[in-house]
């Protein structure tokens, strides 16, 4: 059985020179530690907080992040498709994750904000009541996405085919819309 690591706090450690201990943390803090290309395989961290880390292609097979919240993190190129499915739950504020994939995840009422997500892998990714609040989605890829009431109105860069996603009550801002219509060749005045 793993330890379990509880209620500490990690601060300027670099996790891709020393060790990181398999284990399972609860209501730990990371700050300003580097993840970089760790293997984070079959670790669960439960209600964490990830402040100022860099976790760029870190490895996360069966990783468990359960209630936990990545601010102005670092996390170019994550799999997070791979993680434990089992009450997955995330926050990202001020966060790069360009190149990431959340393919086939359910993130019901997840929220991005000033996060950079661009050629992000969102298909057949269940974003239902979702938040992209100043976000920037170029080249992110929607298709069979569900994004039955997400909220998209403050966010840019995005192309959306509402033929190939479920977009029932999607909130956008009429300054996007060409990213809704592109694939009909509209212009738009």
């Amino acid at each position: 059985m793993k330890e379990i690591i509880e209620d500490r706090e990690f601060r300027n450690v670099d996790f891709s020179s020393e060790k990181f201990q398999l284990a399972d943390y609860e209501y730990c803090e990371f700050i300003g530690c580097s993840f970089s290309n760790v293997d984070l395989s079959n670790i669960s961290f439960l209600e964490c907080n990830f402040k100022d880390c860099d976790l760029t292609s870190a490895k996360l097979l069966s990783t468990s992040f359960k209630t936990v919240s990545f601010n102005t993190c670092k996390l170019l190129g994550l799999h997070f498709d791979r993680c434990n499915a089992f009450l997955l739950e995330m926050s990202f504020i001020g966060c790069q994750l360009d190149l990431s994939s959340f393919y086939k995840l359910v993130l019901k009422k997840i929220q991005f904000e000033d996060c950079s997500l661009k050629e992000v892998d969102f298909v057949e990714t269940d974003l239902t009541e979702a938040v992209f609040k100043n976000c920037d989605l170029t080249g992110a890829v929607f298709e069979n996405t569900v994004l039955i009431k997400t909220d998209l109105r403050s966010s840019t860069g995005y192309t959306i085919d509402p033929e190939t996603n479920q977009i029932k009550k999607m909130m956008v801002s009429s300054s996007e819309l060409p990213g809704l219509l592109s694939k009909y060749d509209i212009q738009i005045s």
